[in-house]
């Protein structure tokens, strides 16, 4: 029998019932924020294209990691910013870098986070391309040492997980080769698996002051259009030793995070990424939208596709309001 016999809405009647019957349960675990590490000390420079993120010296980001920590997020990302940009990023790979050093601090601090490191060359190199660039084009293979030197040195001094974002071919398997041979087997990769080349990432490119000199990055990272060649990707990461693949931007990719979780038997991570942040961020302060509403459908939303492990410049906002309902 249908209606009325079959009353859908008996199990939406109040938020008692509604709790009940939740299929999908938004928490805090899983959740990472992104921090930006910069040069210098008692610098905090808000990114003007995202509200509530700064570039940070690492002094200042310890700080910001107290909080993160006491809010209840269990993990960060951190991202670098040189003292001076190369022609091969070598201070990607640098002791002394702005990564290396907030990684020790946190480290140092004993603080309760799970400590991630992009690994990638673009916020080091002077052409901001996330490789070894030789007459225009980007090299393949000669990157790969530079990003499994970097890795290596994030190990280090402390990193628990390292994520390549370059998307060049063999970096995991590269990776994981430096890392076991220089006895760091328990350092875990989360790779960025299938990461799209996207209009989403401007504001991030400000706050990493990352954007390319010349041409795009359309050569390494993903058509837009392609779904099976994600699954291509990602299959290729976890032979080469993933341990935790990730989709690229989030909003638009949700059915690509669902065919992922369908497919394979590993964690899946999806980045909530700076355009989607700033959208939500100037709708409302426009008043267009009610800004905690959103971002907790939005966080629902990439839950519900199958994301075990969100990265999202709104966690600390939504531990406030996850708390205080």
């Amino acid at each position: 029998m249908t209606f009325p016999a079959n009353r859908p809405r008996r199990l939406r009647r109040s938020e008692a019932i509604r709790g009940f019957v939740r299929e999908t349960r938004l928490g805090l675990d899983g959740m990472v924020y992104p921090l930006f590490a910069c040069p210098g000390t008692k610098v905090k420079t808000e990114v003007s294209s995202m509200p509530g993120v700064f570039q940070q010296s690492v002094d200042m980001l310890l700080e910001e990691c107290r909080e993160v920590a006491d809010l209840g997020i269990p993990g960060v990302i951190l991202f670098g910013l040189p003292e001076r940009k190369a022609e091969k990023g070598s201070e990607a790979t640098a002791a002394h870098g702005a990564e290396q050093r907030a990684v020790a601090a946190i480290r140092k601090a004993k603080l309760d986070l799970l400590v991630i490191t992009d690994v990638c060359l673009c916020e080091y190199t002077s052409h901001g391309h996330c490789g070894v660039v030789k007459n225009g084009e980007v090299l393949n293979d000669p990157t790969l040492e530079l990003l499994a030197e970097a890795a290596l040195s994030h190990a280090r001094v402390g990193a628990d997980i390292v994520a390549p974002s370059d998307m060049m071919d063999g970096r995991v398997g590269a990776i994981r080769k430096k890392l076991d041979g220089q006895g760091f087997a328990e350092v875990a990769i989360l790779s960025y698996a299938a990461k799209y080349c996207s209009g989403f990432y401007g504001p991030f490119r400000e706050a990493a002051e990352s954007a390319p000199q010349f041409g795009d990055r359309r050569s390494y990272q993903m058509d837009p259009a392609n779904a099976r060649e994600a699954l291509r990707e990602v299959a290729l990461d976890i032979e080469e030793g993933a341990d935790i693949v990730m989709v690229k931007p989030a909003l638009p990719y949700l059915d690509i995070v669902q065919r992922v979780r369908e497919r394979f038997d590993v964690p899946v991570a999806a980045y909530n990424v700076s355009g989607e942040y700033s959208m939500v961020k100037a709708a409302s302060r426009n008043g267009w939208i009610d800004e905690e509403r959103v971002v907790l459908e939005i966080l629902t939303g990439i839950r519900r596709a199958g994301a075990d492990i969100i990265l999202t410049y709104h966690a600390k906002d939504a531990a406030r309001w996850l708390k205080a309902h």
